[in-house]
This record gives C-alpha cells, structure tokens and sequence, in this order.
C-alpha cells in the first residue's frame, strides 16, 4: 500500500543511550517540493505528529528530486501513559523504526 500525501520522510535516525530517539534527519515538504535534509530532535518529532502531519520512513530516490521510496508510516504509540515513536505495525514498547538506517 503506497501512502500517496505525506508531510516528511525520514531518512535516518539517531538513538540515545536510554534507546529513544535522538535526532532523526528528514525531508520536509514544503508546498509541490521537500526541503533539503533537516535534523528534528524527538520533540520536535513528536510535536509534529501530534498536530496531524504525517511522517513516512524512505529514502530519496537518486536523480529524482522529490521523489521517495516508501518503507511504512510513522506513528505516535501511547502506553502506560508514555509516547513512543515507531512504524505503523509495530507494538510500542519504545522508539522504533525498523528499516531506517542509523547515522
């Protein structure tokens, strides 16, 4: 299933030592083109999902400006009253995103 209007992709993640997310590094879009590649902190992550922007992990397609291979969406979890960030089919038991490469 290829998710069609997304706000960001990230491209890469950086994971603490406690095994939260770090500092992620993204493309934004900005209208019909996406930014060059911006570092978020986890806040800054989790303040973007919560106010409705959808975030996808992928990677730029070489040559081919905004276009992006799509691995999955990324959702904020609640549990036991803590909010973790991770892939759409993933269960949360902490920050998680599976295919995206460390940087």
């Amino acid at each position: 299933m290829a998710i069609k209007k997304y706000d960001g992709v990230i491209e890469a993640v950086r994971y603490a030592q406690d095994g939260k997310i770090s500092t992620v590094r993204v493309y934004e879009r900005r209208g019909p083109i996406f930014t060059d590649r911006l570092l978020l902190t986890r806040q800054a992550l989790i303040d973007e999902l919560k106010s409705g922007k959808v975030y996808v992990a992928g990677r730029r397609k070489p040559l081919l400006a905004s276009t992006f291979d799509v691995m999955g969406r990324v959702r904020l979890h609640k549990s036991d009253g803590r909010e973790y960030v991770a892939g759409e089919s993933e269960t949360a038991a902490g920050d998680r995103l599976p295919g995206v490469p460390l940087f």
